[in-house]
């Protein structure tokens, strides 16, 4: 998963990276509205999550211009937007999430209840109720980024769940290289030319040749699994 963490306190977004970049998902932060209209311009973020009070206006301003985006641009308005501040009070809460936030957390919060609502969300947004995802004999779980494979664990590395996490999700549909490098990379991570071909290299190996499929010239899927 892709987050955008729109806060300006430096603590509170360094910690946020560090907690849900234990989780596998690649994480920038940005410390205004201005910057972060240009990074949902630009990239493709699985869920944002937004401070109020932010120096150049309130958070609510961003959640309004995302939500009266046009659909099938950029950003998308149908994105995953959980707001993440100080402001207690029941009337922020119902103007937040009436004006389309997805969820609100005040702050402080507990690290591992963020994940666990933004996992949530996730799962709302593909139309996904099960915690846990199935193919055939393979079982992922986000939550323990937990693997088996005819009920024997497998151990994945955390790029590579974040490959076979991002494919899964995707099923059936062809990702290419990019859409899965966007996922599971962060701005300020380097990526290896042949990195997305060596996590799956490796995935194929643990799990075997005939889970992850290649289209030449277009990228990579898993196909749909058939009822019998």
């Amino acid at each position: 998963m892709r987050i955008l963490v729109v806060e300006d306190d430096a603590g509170i977004a360094h910690g946020l990276k560090l907690a849900l970049g234990q989780q596998g998902w690649a994480v920038d932060c940005v410390e205004n509205l201005s910057m972060a209209w240009a990074a949902l311009c630009v990239e493709a973020f699985d869920a944002v999550l937004l401070d109020l009070g932010l120096p150049d206006g309130d958070g609510i301003t961003l959640l309004r211009k995302v939500r009266e985006a046009p659909p099938g641009g950029m950003p998308d308005p149908s994105m995953p937007l959980i707001i993440t501040t100080a402001r207690d009070q029941v009337v922020a809460r119902v103007n937040a999430l009436d004006m389309g936030a997805d969820d609100y957390l005040t702050k402080p919060f507990d690290s591992v209840e963020l994940a666990a609502r933004m996992r949530a969300v996730q799962r709302r947004v593909v139309g996904r109720s099960q915690t846990v995802l199935k193919h055939k004999e393979l079982v992922v779980n986000p939550s323990t980024r937990q693997v088996t494979q005819a009920g024997q664990p497998v151990e994945v590395s955390v790029r590579e769940f974040g490959v076979l996490l991002t494919l899964l999700e995707a099923s059936p549909r062809i990702l290419s290289r990019q859409q899965i490098e966007t996922r599971i990379y962060n701005w300020e991570q380097a990526i290896e030319s042949n990195a997305i071909d060596v996590h799956i290299h490796y995935l194929r190996k643990k799990l075997g040749d005939g889970l992850i499929q290649t289209v030449r010239g277009m990228g990579y899927f898993i196909p749909e699994e058939k009822s019998t």
